[in-house]
């Protein structure tokens, strides 16, 4: 169990950070970005729990744990096949990803066909997805760009390309089963 006893350390005073492997890197370098825009995503998913109930606040609060876990993933290097098998480190898993499509899968069964583009909003649950959906889409470009760079867990840019699909087929389920989704009118205002 982790246990905080400083919540400042001083340590990044001059823009560097720890990675889980103890290396320092710029507080700006993509891997730092990429697992700093995978806890944002999780924070927006917190918003949205404001508004959840029930099975839905229940995949959301599993899905938040797991960013956790994609976090750690993401701050050490490697992709988990150099790691010590000893103290191995925590890498998001290929089971944690097909839970995401099982219920990803479930969700859809109910839901109306799309006959146009969904424009964020509806509920206050929905629209707060939406903005989930979004910056995990940016986390999964900058988890993209780092593994264009540097050896990560395959793993991780799958986990995060279906969490994105997760939120929009959650946001639909949560307008009513699609019913009350803000559709496009393609040249409305034309």
């Amino acid at each position: 169990m982790v246990q905080l006893t400083r919540i400042y350390t001083k340590s990044g005073d001059k823009g560097k950070t720890a990675l889980g492997n103890g290396t320092r890197v710029p507080k700006n370098s993509v891997r730092v970005d990429a697992y700093g825009t995978v806890d944002e995503t999780n924070a927006v998913i917190g918003v949205a729990r404001l508004h959840a109930q029930g099975e839905v606040d229940e995949m959301l609060a599993r899905i938040q744990n797991d960013l956790f876990d994609l976090g750690a993933d993401l701050c050490t290097p490697g992709d988990g096949s150099d790691d010590n098998p000893e103290q191995p480190a925590l890498r998001i898993t290929a089971k944690q990803t097909e839970r995401l499509e099982t219920e990803i899968d479930q969700i859809n069964a109910s839901l109306d066909p799309l006959k146009s583009f969904v424009l964020p909003g509806g509920s206050a649950l929905a629209a707060q997805l939406h903005v989930a959906r979004t910056v995990s889409r940016r986390a999964e470009r900058l988890i993209v760009e780092l593994a264009g760079v540097e050896t990560i867990n395959p793993e991780a840019v799958r986990y995060v390309n279906r969490l994105s699909d997760h939120m929009f087929v959650l946001a639909r389920h949560a307008n009513n089963d699609g019913k009350e989704d803000v559709l496009w009118q393609p040249g409305l205002t034309r």
